[in-house]
């Protein structure tokens, strides 16, 4: 089989995702999207899903950022626990080990692979952005 054929076929199994439980994207994009056996979150903040607003401070932003990204994973049949790797985008690296805490209550071992950056600016002047990819067998 060609690769672009195999390519093709794979697209062609995709499905979004969606949650009410968590923020409506605010453009053209999904809050998941599920391709095979992995499930592809797009950046959640820590935005309230009825209201739109952002929690306060950077700790409770990295919950809710967590709880939004569990809504979505749930929506599609997911768990936290099948999520092999997250990306914490920061605005400022020294809020990092405040929100290593919050994630730590989030996760256990085996942990997902983790990635952390920061950033200039983030959607809605928000301190705190987490995507991840989930996998499942």
């Amino acid at each position: 089989m060609h690769r672009n054929q195999l390519w093709v076929y794979d697209l062609a199994m995709k499905r979004a995702i969606e949650s009410q439980h968590a923020p409506k994207p605010v453009g053209p994009y999904s809050q998941a999207v599920e391709a095979g056996n992995f499930v592809f979150v797009s950046g959640q903040l820590g935005m309230d899903p009825k209201t739109g607003a952002l929690a306060e401070g950077v700790e409770a932003q990295a919950d809710l950022a967590l709880r939004n990204i569990s809504a979505i994973l749930e929506a599609g049949g997911f768990e936290m626990k099948d999520i092999v790797k997250v990306t914490i985008f920061l605005r400022d690296m020294k809020d990092f080990p405040r929100v290593n805490e919050v994630y730590a209550r989030h996760f256990s071992e085996p942990y997902p692979a983790r990635a952390c950056v920061e950033v200039s600016g983030l959607p809605k002047d928000a301190l705190v952005e987490i995507e991840c990819i989930a996998a499942i067998e």
